[in-house]
């Protein structure tokens, strides 16, 4: 074919297909000599291109989306980045994330690199992400992907997706899943790094210990004292760090008079928290 016989309604329904610009399709058909599916695969190419030659940039704006199967079984985080807000903020690119979502949930999708190269509207998701490449001339990715699984999981979208929030419950009733709302807030908000203190990593731990006893050590009070009384100090500087920093011992942000903890036992003493992922933009 010609470029005399390329047709505008040849161009437009390309445009239609891959969101791509009007030139660009049209310069597609041209090199691909008017092969629709070549000139689709041109268009992904360019969008590849782009993508490598962006691949400095760091993509630290993007929607995150947190959803749940229909059953409460299973949930997954998903982060689609972008360069701007001006993008993320997009009707569009927010479908386009929902829209992989889709995919995970339909798909059980175990992994980020299973996602990429499930299936979305017949091609890859990877292929769709370089369409929108070739499309907005932004470097965007799949940055994240969690999943949780238990009796019961609660999701949680904060913001203007910025930020996404699973919850793992041993327990699946309503009380139980209105419950994990409360405590998905309360991840959301407090940022806590385990579960409970047994949770927290030996990492964790022993990076905070050492923290914590080269201050008491830094400490003039303390000067001369033994390595047996610096321990002790430092476990109960550990035990406050777990008090604040570990979910069921934090105080409750909605009744600061009881600890999460406290608040689940209330409303059902044999429920446990198996896990939970927090991921924030930024």
């Amino acid at each position: 074919m010609s470029t005399a016989t390329i047709t505008a309604a040849d161009i437009n329904k390309l445009r239609q297909t891959t969101g791509a610009g009007m030139m660009d399709c049209r310069k597609a058909l041209v090199e691909s000599d008017g092969d629709f599916e070549k000139a689709i695969d041109y268009l992904r190419k360019k969008g590849q291109k782009v993508a490598a030659l962006r691949s400095d940039r760091e993509a630290k704006e993007g929607v995150i989306i947190a959803r749940t199967t229909a059953d409460h079984k299973t949930g997954f985080i998903v982060t689609l980045a972008c360069e701007t807000d001006f993008v993320a903020k997009n009707s569009d690119f927010v479908a386009f994330a929902q829209s992989i979502m889709d995919v995970a949930v339909k798909n059980n999708v175990q992994s980020l690199e299973a996602l990429s190269s499930a299936k979305l509207d017949g091609v890859t998701v990877a292929d769709k992400i370089n369409d929108q490449v070739a499309k907005i001339g932004e470097k965007i990715q799949l940055t994240r992907f969690e999943r949780v699984d238990a009796d019961a999981v609660v999701a949680y979208i904060h913001g203007a997706y910025r930020m996404g929030v699973l919850v793992g419950l041993t327990k699946d009733t309503s009380s139980i899943l209105d419950a994990g709302k409360d405590l998905a807030m309360q991840i959301a908000a407090m940022n806590p790094v385990a579960v409970d203190a047994d949770s927290v990593s030996a990492e964790t731990v022993a990076r905070e210990k050492a923290i914590v006893t080269e201050q008491i050590k830094n400490d003039p009070k303390m000067a001369g004292k033994p390595d047996e009384m610096i321990d002790k100090i430092a476990v109960g500087k550990l035990a406050a760090f777990f008090k604040e920093n570990t979910l069921l011992a934090q105080p409750f942000v909605k009744d600061q008079s009881k600890s999460v903890g406290d608040y689940l036992k209330s409303v059902d003493s044999g429920v446990k928290v198996t896990q939970f992922k927090r991921v924030q933009l930024g």
